[in-house]
């Protein structure tokens, strides 16, 4: 008889995810089903009261009704919802939870970003492609936020989340993402980084050895560009991203106008407003760390949750 199944729905600003895992006999975390919906419910996170229009609201219910049901048949004894920067932020963040726990039964919890950047680090450690690292940075950019962690053997060291998401820059910095970026797009995304990181105090100290991990939905279009780009018809390509290959497909975007963006092989049309901003967070976080590649990863936010919860059940 199979163990136990669990459920966790992140609801993130840009995206909407279902994670339903249960533990394997050898005890590593066995993925049943992983579903990633756009539903941008972020829209106006950058402003000085940000509120969910209701637009983006009606999406994201719509999101986790459709992500519900696809994790029904598989059982999970227990699911959580989970809401980070969009939610987190919002004025109107009550608001919603209210209408989700009407309509679905479920209520949201709201991670702090501190709770959100600890999970993501539990997460990335359940990775069987990461299991060699030792020291290691993570950042996991999402459409509000950026987290940021420093582990040295294995062990989180520092953790900070800082408002440097591609929605959220992408709206402050750029009056009309329809058009092409500006010719300093990338000079204001490096001081806006530069300032948010010395801010929050965030070091790059670890060991020269130390590796850049890459999480979230930036770095898995990246892959999968640079996947179509050297030849392949399926799948990410290789985990290992180059930051010379983002700076590439950067230098490719930023001439473009929003329409051509959309029409852009391997690049999903609803993330095509703000990948370029995305791409250019991670080329200045490189800089400012002094990185030639990340390793990206799959297991984050998510998986740090359902660890938790299948210890509890187990």
């Amino acid at each position: 008889m199979p163990s136990p199944a669990v459920a966790v729905i992140d609801i993130g600003s840009n995206t909407i995810k279902v994670l339903v895992a249960r533990t394997a006999a050898d005890g590593s975390m066995q993925t049943e089903l992983f579903q990633s919906l756009d539903a941008r419910i972020s829209t106006g996170i950058s402003r000085a009261r940000p509120e969910l229009s209701r637009e983006g609201m009606d999406r994201g219910l719509a999101a986790i009704r459709q992500l519900l049901a696809a994790a029904e048949p598989l059982q999970p004894v227990r699911t959580l919802l989970v809401a980070t920067s969009a939610v987190r932020d919002a004025a109107n963040g009550a608001g919603f939870r209210v209408e989700v726990k009407a309509a679905t039964g479920h209520d949201i919890r709201i991670l702090t970003g501190s709770e959100e950047a600890n999970y993501i680090g539990a997460g990335l450690t359940c990775d069987p492609d990461l299991h060699d690292l030792q020291d290691f940075y993570v950042f996991d950019l999402g459409g509000g936020s950026l987290e940021c962690l420093a582990f040295r053997q294995r062990r989180v060291q520092q953790a900070a989340s800082l408002r440097l998401g591609c929605v959220r820059l992408t709206e402050k910095l750029f009056a009309d993402s329809s058009q092409a970026l500006p010719a300093n797009a990338a000079a204001s995304i490096a001081e806006a980084c530069r300032v948010d990181f010395d801010s929050a105090g965030f070091r790059f100290d670890l060991p020269a050895s130390a590796v850049a991990v890459g999480t979230g939905g930036t770095l898995t279009v990246a892959r999968a560009i640079a996947a179509l780009k050297s030849g392949a018809t399926a799948g990410m390509g290789s985990s290992l991203l180059p930051v010379a290959e983002l700076a590439a497909q950067f230098d490719r975007l930023k001439v473009m106008p929003l329409t051509e963006r959309q029409r852009f092989p391997g690049l999903p049309p609803a993330r095509a407003d703000v990948y370029p901003t995305a791409l250019a967070t991670y080329l200045a976080i490189a800089q400012l760390g002094h990185f030639e590649s990340y390793r990206h990863s799959l297991y984050n936010l998510r998986y740090g949750l359902a660890r938790e919860m299948l210890a509890a059940v187990s």
